[in-house]
Order: structure tokens, then C-alpha cells, then sequence
């Protein structure tokens, strides 16, 4: 059975397309992205989707709050929720609609570096404060609380005490780009 996934996100949007290359260089059939939601209109993954010929959409934090999201997605028939770099927190209406169907990747062995404002380079530069020997990936459901979740994968990298906030994103990237797709395809 066809799987319709949407994706969610902020920023660049480079895990979003990562994962829709993959999904097409395998020709997989069973699963789409008919769309990429973003909550800010000048996000670049608006123009990476339109690269790869996805619809995209901005909502605001109060659409996601008030339904408005939920009702969307349901027109769409969207049957998981792929969180890449996506900030805001998911509301309650989303969680009861895809109960262990939300996936997110978060860039940091988490419980560790996970919660409310650890993202991108914030958790690259605690990593780098804490002196930290390794670092990571940690792809997990979304639940109701930032970076709780139940972990599904996770993936380690080292860190070397010269290792710049900089060193461990372009390590931990490497990482995204590698597992990412991969664990979504086995989740789905």
C-alpha cells in the first residue's frame, strides 16, 4: 500500500531533500512526498521543493494549534510526518492523529543536548563546551515534550577535543544524510 508522507520543516531544508533523492534514486513506488510544510515563509526549503517539484506550504504556529494543519493534512491523505529541522513543537492535535507516525532526527546522542532551544548549532557548540568524546544522531517518535520521544535509532561520531561547533555539524550532517532515509524507509 502507497505511503503519502509529509514533511516538516524550518530552516534549509537539506535533510528534507536528502530524503526525497533517496526515496526517488531507489524508485521506491510505495512512497511520496506530496508535500513539505514549513512554519516560516522565507524558509530555502520552500525553493528546494519547488526544485524537486513539491508542493510546499507555510502555516503559522496558530494553524498548527488550532487544526487548521491537521485538516490539511487529512485532505492531503497523509499517513506519516517526517520532522526534518522543524522547531516548533508538535501540538497535541497531531500527536492523537499519528501516534507513532511523526519521526524526527535530532543532532546529538540524546537524552543528552536534547529540549527547548537545542537545535543546529546550539547543541554543536554545548557538545563542544562539554567536552564531549563522541556526539551523534538520535532519530526518534515525537511525543508530547522536545526530544523525548522513544529513540528508534541513534548513531555516534567522535568528537576530538580541536573540534570546532563547526567540526561536529559537518560530522553530524554526514551522519543525517547516511541514516536518516534509511530508518525512515524501515519505519514506514
Amino acid at each position: 500500500m502507497k505511503k503519502s508522507v509529509a514533511i516538516l520543516a524550518s530552516g534549509s531544508g537539506s535533510n528534507a531533500e536528502n530524503i526525497i533523492r533517496y526515496f526517488r534514486s531507489k524508485n521506491n513506488k510505495d512512497v511520496c512526498f506530496p508535500v513539505i510544510i514549513s512554519n516560516k515563509e522565507d524558509a530555502y526549503v520552500h525553493e528546494r521543493a519547488k526544485n524537486l517539484g513539491v508542493s510546499s506550504y507555510t502555516f503559522k504556529k496558530s494553524d498548527f494549534e488550532s487544526g487548521k494543519v491537521l485538516e490539511f493534512l487529512k485532505e492531503q491523505s497523509i499517513d506519516f510526518i517526517i520532522l526534518a529541522g522543524f522547531l516548533l513543537k508538535v501540538p497535541e492535535n497531531l500527536l492523537q492523529a499519528y501516534p507513532n507516525k511523526i519521526i524526527n532526527i535530532h543532532p546529538a546522542l540524546l537524552p543528552k543536548f536534547g529540549g527547548k532551544g537545542m537545535y543546529g548549532s546550539h547543541v554543536h557548540e554545548a557538545v563542544v563546551v562539554a567536552k564531549e568524546k563522541e556526539s551523534g544522531i538520535t532519530i526518534h517518535y515525537v511525543n508530547e515534550n522536545y526530544d523525548e520521544g522513544q529513540i528508534i535509532f541513534q548513531a555516534q561520531c567522535e568528537v576530538l577535543p580541536t573540534d570546532t561547533p563547526d567540526d561536529v555539524a559537518e560530522k553530524v550532517h554526514a551522519l543525517e544524510y547516511e541514516f536518516f532515509p534509511k530508518v525512515i524507509e524501515q519505519k514506514l
